[in-house]
């Protein structure tokens, strides 16, 4: 098992931190300067204290500023970094980002999205959710209180998951999908070809709706309540100002 992070994101709204730096590489240190801690930083050290010694990343925008880092994270995390190039970071949505990792899925990966501030605790739910036949299995929050823009999922506890969108009234998910998942290697094809049938339908579409087209089409996907942990997914200044306190914590 390897870890995977998508990390070519531009986060706009991050500004600005992003004219420079990718979404990942954004600081979350309690001053917020350059050269603190990042996303990456605390995503990277997750993987290395659940045992990984090998990560993928999608880069795209500024995708430059991760590659000179390269050597100092897998020096710092004692991982070996492979950089997969996202060609249309700043024109297509993460479907496509997911898509390009296909090959890197085939090792099975704990893929955490390049903007999650989260604790170590999760990626060690979802491999103690392992083992019972699962392929793909979600990180999901079930006891936040949702809103609109949330990426919010319905299970069913005998079928695994049957919803997932932000386009839901919060009333009717089960929990909010917090941008971590456990994919096994024997999934890759199937994941790889609904991604593929998802952005060429709209290239703006989420890897979450290549999820809902796993469902649609009969696959099972699981999930993993987390308990009650702070996380928090930084899409803008508010978020961020959450992150640094969060990653304070861990």
């Amino acid at each position: 098992m390897i870890g995977l992070v998508l990390a070519a994101g531009a986060g706009r709204r991050l500004r600005p931190y992003t004219d420079t730096l990718p979404k990942a590489l954004v600081p979350v240190g309690p001053e917020g300067k350059e050269g603190e801690t990042t996303v990456l930083d605390l995503t990277l050290g997750n993987f290395a204290e659940i045992g990984l010694t090998e990560v993928a990343i999608v880069v795209g925008y500024r995708k430059e500023a991760v590659y000179e880092r390269k050597e100092a994270l897998e020096e710092r995390y004692g991982l070996k970094l492979t950089l997969i190039d996202n060609d249309k970071a700043e024109e297509w949505n993460n479907a496509y980002s997911l898509w390009c990792a296909r090959d890197a899925i085939k090792h099975s990966v704990i893929l955490a999205n390049g903007d999650t501030v989260h604790p170590v605790s999760v990626e060690k739910t979802l491999l103690a959710a392992r083992g019972n036949g699962q392929k793909i299995i979600l990180a999901l929050d079930t006891v936040k209180q949702l809103a609109d823009e949330e990426m919010k999922v319905v299970v069913d506890p005998a079928k695994g998951v049957q919803k997932i969108t932000k386009l839901m009234d919060p009333a009717e998910a089960t929990g909010e999908y917090i941008g971590v998942t456990l994919i096994e290697g024997d999934a890759a094809a199937d994941l790889a070809d609904a991604l593929k049938t998802t952005f060429e339908r709209d290239p703006d579409l989420y890897y979450e709706d290549g999820y809902q087209e796993l469902v649609n089409r009969g696959f099972k996907i699981d999930v993993a309540p987390i308990g009650d942990v702070k996380w928090v997914e930084i899409d803008n200044h508010d978020d961020l100002a959450k992150g640094r306190d969060i990653a304070c914590q861990y």
